[in-house]
This record gives C-alpha cells, sequence and structure tokens, in this order.
C-alpha cells in the first residue's frame, strides 16, 4: 500500500489539515494518508504543546469514520527531538510492506533544505506537496524534482495558533475543528 506521512503537531487538528489528507487520499496515488503526530517538532517551542496522547486523541477523534485516514504514535517512541528521516526508516523496516511518501504543504518546502538529511529522503521516499499562502511552489527549485508531486488542492490559511487564541479570548471555534474535538477541548478544557 502507498501511504502518505502527514506529519504535524496537530495542536489542536482542524479543518484545514482533514481537507489536505482526504485530498491527498482521494486525488493522488496515495491509498491512506496517516496523521504522525510529532511529540516535539525540532522548530517548534515545546511549552505551548498539549500532551502527545491528548493531540492524538483529537486526531483519532477527527478522523473516526474515514477508512482511508489513520492515526500513529509512531514518533512517541522514538528519541527526542523526532526527524522526518528516522522515522520514515523506522517505518520502512516496520512495514516493508507499504511505500511511504511524505505529504507537506509548500511553505515546508520552503525549508526543506534544512530537514536533516534532506538528500536521503528525496533519495528514497516522493514528497506530496500541497499549496499553502505567500509560497510559491512553481518557484521553487525541487518543484521540478522526479520525487516531488504538486497536489493540486484549496489554499487553507487555516492556523492552530488562530484557533488557541481564540479560546483563549472566549470566541467560538465552531467550523474550524470538527464537533467532536470542540467538544472535546471543550470538555478537557485544554489551551484555557
Amino acid at each position: 500500500m502507498k501511504i502518505g506521512l502527514f506529519f504535524g503537531s496537530f495542536n489542536p487538528i482542524h479543518i484545514g489539515h482533514l481537507i489536505i489528507a482526504n485530498i491527498m487520499a482521494e486525488r493522488s496515488d496515495l491509498e491512506q494518508v496517516w496523521f504522525v503526530v510529532s511529540p516535539q517538532n525540532p522548530f517548534k517551542k515545546q511549552h505551548s504543546l498539549l500532551h502527545h496522547f491528548d493531540r492524538l486523541d483529537m486526531v483519532e477523534k477527527a478522523i473516526a469514520d474515514n477508512h482511508k485516514l489513520k492515526a500513529t504514535d509512531i514518533e512517541f517512541h522514538l528519541p527526542q527531538p523526532s526527524y522526518t528521516i528516522d522515522t520514515l526508516t523506522y517505518l520502512q523496516d516496520k512495514y516493508p510492506q507499504h511505500t511511504f511518501a511524505l505529504v507537506l504543504g509548500s511553505d515546508n518546502l520552503q525549508h526543506f533544505e534544512k530537514w536533516k538529511n534532506y538528500e536521503k529522503i528525496l533519495e528514497y521516499y516522493s514528497l506530496y506537496v500541497f499549496p499553502r499562502p505567500n509560497y510559491d511552489i512553481s518557484q521553487h527549485t525541487l518543484a521540478k524534482h522526479p520525487k516531488v508531486h504538486i497536489v493540486e488542492a484549496p489554499m487553507l490559511d487555516i492556523s492552530a495558533t488562530f484557533i488557541r487564541q481564540s479560546i483563549q479570548q472566549g470566541y467560538s471555534i465552531r467550523y474550524l475543528v470538527p464537533d467532536v474535538v470542540a467538544e472535546y477541548i471543550e470538555r478537557k478544557k485544554f489551551y484555557l
């Protein structure tokens, strides 16, 4: 099976993440998309993150009704901070019957050369890139790389930061996250 790995903090997961994952599963040759919940992104500050098990719970609740989407805690069991190349290597060893690829936004493609062992990633894995506001994929040097696949998707500029700030300011997050996630956040009093 060809599986796209969508890495992120998902702090919290929102409709932008879900739309992109679903488009990748429906409109590309990826058969499934796995949400790889990262315990600690090397480029993000730890203090703003909910515990990784809570973020995993939210992802699982959000995708429960879609068999093409799956949540994985694989990075919870790897050394921190998590680097994509290490996770890819581990997954390929653990699931040799699958082919893995990366799902990432054009904003991440801008900085891809800063990733640990990015050349090895491009040698062995494909990148499925979706457009992000203010990042023109076509201008990037990697846009023409044979392992880079540009997937047409709506330009979504929804951020988890905006959602967390909305909660702290007492605003509704309805329509920004699935109802089941909003209810979970409210019940657990997250991000207050």
